[in-house]
Formats: structure tokens, C-alpha cells, sequence
């Protein structure tokens, strides 16, 4: 699937939905059949994380979160050929079960995009909403073109099964 641009009306691939709001945005949302403490903990707890993040669910070789403002995650992927492929941030707001705020490297060399996500509860579901705002619509389109949304759609089905959905 790809992402709209600010033209197109919003796609839905499953139960996600991708939209290009602006030139710098890439927003994702997903409902979760469980509540927010659940799916906030689930983004936040290394031993969680670790068995879901991956999108081809191999549980991740490195999962450290450091969960305080300024505090850094580490994601280490480790695929069958034993490389390994590294996703890290830096955390900028934590207000839980609420929010986070991180940075993470964007597409290009020395691009930074910010990552939002919201978590509203409504009788027991959880709806998450992710903003991607990166610093430049080329960063914008440059993680478009590596398909950062077919790999987070991907992820976020992880979570929903992991979830137990």
C-alpha cells in the first residue's frame, strides 16, 4: 500500500488507515480491541516490544528502552543471513497512558523525523494514532519510498495479534 498525498482521500489497509495530511506528515491510525494502559504498556516494555516489533515477527535480537525524556530506545532486527539492522530514538515527551514523543534518524543522511503517539480509549478500545513529521517533504517522501508504511502497517497487525485480536 502506499501512502495518499495531501489530495487523495485516506487508504485502509486492514484495520490501519494511512494518510499524507500535509508535505511533512505521514499519519497511521489502528483500533486495538484492548485498552490504552495495554497498548501503551505493550510500546513502552522491552519484553513486549521485543516479541511483536519486528515486521516478519522474529522476536528482536536487542530491545532496550530507556523510558524517561531523553532516554533512548534500541531495536536490533537480526534476519536468517545474521545481519543485523538497528532502529533507535530519542524519547521527548512520555505521558502515560497518553503519549510519547521520540526522534528517529529519517531516510536521508542527517534528516530527524518526529515520531507522536496518541492513545484514546473509547469502552475498551484503543485508538492509536501515529504522526510521522519529518523535517522536509523530501525526508517525507524518502521514507515513503522505503515503504515505512507497508512495514508499519505490518508491525501494527504484530501488535493486534500479540494483543490477542
Amino acid at each position: 500500500m502506499r501512502a495518499r498525498n495531501a489530495n487523495e482521500p485516506e487508504r485502509s489497509g486492514g484495520s490501519a488507515t494511512i494518510g499524507t495530511p500535509s508535505n511533512r506528515r505521514i499519519v497511521i491510525t489502528r483500533r486495538f480491541d484492548a485498552p490504552r494502559t495495554r497498548v501503551f504498556e505493550a510500546w513502552t516494555k522491552p519484553q513486549h516490544v521485543a516479541a511483536w516489533w519486528d515486521p516478519k515477527r522474529i522476536p528482536l535480537a536487542v530491545c532496550e528502552i530507556d523510558l524517561r525524556p531523553g532516554g533512548v530506545f534500541r531495536f536490533v532486527h537480526q534476519g536468517p543471513d545474521g545481519l543485523k539492522h538497528a532502529f533507535a530514538g530519542v524519547y521527548r515527551e512520555i505521558v502515560p497512558p497518553e503519549r510519547l514523543v521520540f526522534t528517529t534518524p529519517g531516510a536521508r543522511p542527517g534528516a530527524e523525523s518526529v515520531g507522536t503517539l496518541l492513545f484514546h480509549e473509547h469502552d475498551g478500545e484503543t485508538m492509536l494514532t501515529m504522526t510521522i513529521e519529518c523535517q522536509s517533504k523530501a525526508d517525507r517522501d524518502a521514507l515513503l519510498e522505503m515503504r515505512v508504511d507497508v512495514g508499519t502497517l505490518r508491525t501494527l497487525e504484530n501488535l493486534a495479534e500479540y494483543l490477542g485480536q
